[in-house]
C-alpha cells in the first residue's frame, strides 16, 4: 500500500492525548500512512483558517478523532467543513471505547463513526468506509 498524508483533527483543549496516542501507533513499521501534524501549539497569525487549510490541502485524507466533547469544539466544526469544501476524504473515528463519543456538529447523518482498532485504521486511511 501506498503511505497515505493524514491530517488529524481533534479536540485540542480535551484531546490532545488521544492525538499523541494515535501519532504513537503511526509508528508502528507497517503503518500505511504518515501523520501530517498540523495541531495548532500556538496563536497563529493571520488567518489561522487559511493556515489549516493549506495544511488539509496537502493531505489525502483526514481523521475526525472523536471525544465526549467533539461536538462543541469549534475547531473541529472549522476543520471538517474545510475538508467537505475540498472534497477531502473523511472519516469519524471513535477515541473511546468506553465513553459515549459524539460527531462535531456539522458531520451528517450518514457520517459512521468506527471503532479504533488497528486493523480499521489501516483500512480507513485506505478508503474502506
Amino acid at each position: 500500500m501506498t503511505a497515505k498524508r493524514l491530517f488529524i483533527s481533534f479536540d485540542y483543549d480535551h484531546d490532545a492525548d488521544l492525538k499523541m496516542l494515535l501519532v504513537g501507533q503511526s509508528k508502528h513499521k507497517d503503518t500505511p500512512f504518515d501523520i501530517v501534524d498540523a495541531s495548532v501549539k500556538e496563536h497563529l497569525t493571520g488567518d489561522w483558517k487559511q493556515k489549516v487549510r493549506g495544511r488539509i490541502e496537502r493531505s489525502d485524507v483526514v481523521c475526525v478523532l472523536c471525544s465526549t466533547t467533539t461536538h462543541t469544539a469549534k475547531g473541529v466544526e472549522v476543520e471538517l467543513a474545510i475538508a467537505k469544501e475540498l472534497k477531502k476524504p473523511y472519516f469519524l473515528l471513535q477515541g473511546y471505547a468506553d465513553k459515549v463519543c459524539k460527531k462535531p456538529a456539522n458531520a451528517t447523518a450518514t457520517d459512521k463513526m468506527y471503532n479504533w482498532t488497528w486493523d480499521n485504521l489501516k483500512l480507513l486511511v485506505h478508503g474502506n468506509r
